[in-house]
C-alpha cells in the first residue's frame, strides 16, 4: 500500500517539488511518527522543529511508514504541481487508514493553511491541519483527532520564531544543517502565496541563532545554512542593551563561532542585499561566497506587474556591485517563464539579463497561478501552457 520513495529524493527543495522522508530512527518511544517534507528549505527546517515537539510527547521518528501511528505531510503551495503531488499521497494514506484503524494523518505547512476546510471537511483526507505558526499546539491537536474531533489550527503569528526549540536533525549527514533565522515575508510579489500562508516577517533572537550554530559545531557539524524567506531583511533589537542586529551583523556573529564553520544563507531579495552584507562576506573566509539572487524576469514591464520593486537596470547594477566587492562570488537565480501578458520581447530581455549576469546556475519554472495572490485577482493567466514551456530559457 505504501511507497516510501527512499530512492526518489530530489534536489529541488527550493521550489515546491522536493520530497524527503525521515531518515532518523528512534526506537525508544512508545509511538511512531512518519513525516514527508515538500517544498522549500524552510519546510525541511520546520519538520525538524515538529520532530522535536513530537519527541517531547513520546513520539519517535520512523523511516517505515507502515509502523507509524501518525503520518504528517509538510507541504508547499508555491506551485500547483506540488499540491497535486501531496493530494496523491493523501489519497494513498486515506486508503491505508482502512487497513490500520487508529492511524492519524495530518497536513502541515503552507498548503495546510490555504486548503484547511477542503482537506479536513469536504474531502476528508486528513485528521488534523496545522499551519506553520501553530506547531506548538500539535500535542493538543493530536489528542483532539484521536477523539474523532476536527483538529485544526492555522492561525498566523506576529512573533512566533520557535527560537527556544532545539530541532531534531532529520535526514542529517552530520556535516550540514539548516538554521532558521526568521519567518514570514513582507514582500508582496504578485505571483507569490507565501505572505498569505506564512504571515509577516519576524526575526529570531540573534543570541539563540549563534547558540544553535555553536552547538552544531560542537556536535561535529561544519556547515550551516541560515534560512529565511528573505534573510537580508533580518532585523532584531536586543532588549537588554538595545543593540540593533542587522543581517550583516548576524553573519559576522555566526562567522565568529569558529573559522572552521562554513556559513551559507538563503534566500536574498535583490532590493535588500546591502554593501555591509557584501563586505562582511568578503571579510570572513568561512562565509561562502555565493548568493542566490532571484531575478524572476529580465523585463522591467513584467517586473512591475510582479511587484518586484526593481528594474532590469537596477538588478544588473546589483550584480555588478557584488562582483566589484567579491569578484569570485558565485551567483544563481530564479526565472519564471510565461507570466501574465509576457511577450517574446520580454523573454529576450530575460535572456539578456541572464547572459550579462553570468549565473552559475538558475532554477527555471513556468508561471503557476496561485489562488488568492494579487496576480490571480488582477491579471489573466493568458499564456498557453505549451508557450510557457517553449519559452523556458534554454529550452
Amino acid at each position: 500500500m505504501f511507497e516510501t520513495l527512499q530512492n526518489k529524493v530530489h534536489d529541488e527543495s527550493r521550489q515546491g517539488e522536493a520530497y524527503s522522508p525521515v531518515q532518523g530512527l528512534f526506537n525508544d518511544y512508545r509511538k511512531k511518527f512518519y513525516i514527508e517534507s515538500y517544498g522549500c528549505q524552510m519546510n525541511f527546517s520546520d519538520s525538524e522543529i515538529v520532530a522535536s515537539i513530537l519527541n517531547e510527547q513520546g513520539f519517535g521518528a520512523t523511516r517505515n511508514v507502515e509502523e507509524a501511528d501518525l503520518v504528517l505531510l509538510n507541504t508547499c503551495s508555491i506551485r500547483e504541481k506540488a499540491e497535486t503531488t501531496v493530494r496523491k499521497r493523501l489519497t494513498e494514506f486515506k486508503k491505508a487508514k482502512k487497513e490500520k484503524p487508529g492511524l492519524l494523518v495530518g497536513i502541515l505547512g503552507c498548503m495546510a493553511e490555504r486548503l484547511k476546510s477542503k482537506l479536513l471537511e469536504e474531502e476528508k483526507l486528513v485528521d488534523l491541519v496545522v499551519g506553520p505558526d501553530a506547531y506548538r499546539t500539535l500535542p493538543g491537536l493530536i489528542e483532539e483527532a484521536t477523539d474523532g474531533r476536527k483538529a485544526v489550527n492555522v492561525l498566523l503569528s506576529r512573533d512566533e520564531t520557535y527560537a527556544d526549540i532545539s530541532p531534531v536533525r532529520l535526514n542529517s549527514n552530520g556535516i550540514t544543517a539548516f538554521v532558521s533565522i526568521m519567518r514570514g515575508c513582507n514582500n508582496m510579489c504578485s505571483f507569490c502565496v507565501v505572505p498569505f500562508t506564512r504571515g509577516r516577517e519576524r526575526s529570531r533572537d540573534a543570541h539563540s541563532i549563534v547558540a544553535e550554530c555553536t552547538s552544531l559545531f560542537q556536535e561535529g557539524y561544519r556547515e550551516v545554512t541560515l534560512l529565511g524567506q528573505n534573510v537580508d531583511s533580518y532585523y532584531w533589537i536586543d532588549e537588554v542593551d538595545k543593540t540593533e542586529i542587522t543581517f550583516a551583523l548576524l553573519l559576522e556573529m555566526c562567522a565568529k563561532v569558529d573559522p572552521a564553520l562554513r556559513i551559507r544563507f538563503s534566500t536574498s531579495h535583490p532590493k535588500d542585499i546591502t554593501d555591509p552584507v557584501l563586505y562582511t562576506m568578503a571579510k570572513y573566509p568561512n562565509i561562502c561566497r555565493y548568493i542566490h539572487l532571484p531575478l524572476q524576469s529580465g523585463s522591467t514591464r513584467i517586473l512591475q506587474l510582479m511587484n518586484r520593486t526593481y528594474t532590469r537596470e537596477w538588478y544588473l547594477a546589483k550584480v555588478k556591485r557584488i562582483r566589484e566587492i567579491m569578484p569570485d562570488c558565485g551567483i544563481s537565480s530564479d526565472i519564471i517563464a510565461g507570466f501574465c501578458t509576457e511577450t517574446e520581447e520580454d523573454q529576450l530581455d530575460t535572456l539578456d539579463v541572464m547572459e550579462k549576469s553570468g549565473y552559475d546556475f538558475s532554477y527555471m519554472f513556468i508561471y503557476s497561478e496561485r489562488p488568492g495572490t494579487l496576480a490571480a485577482r488582477r491579471y489573466t493567466d493568458d499564456i498557453p501552457e505549451a508557450v510557457k514551456k517553449k519559452d523556458l530559457p534554454g529550452s
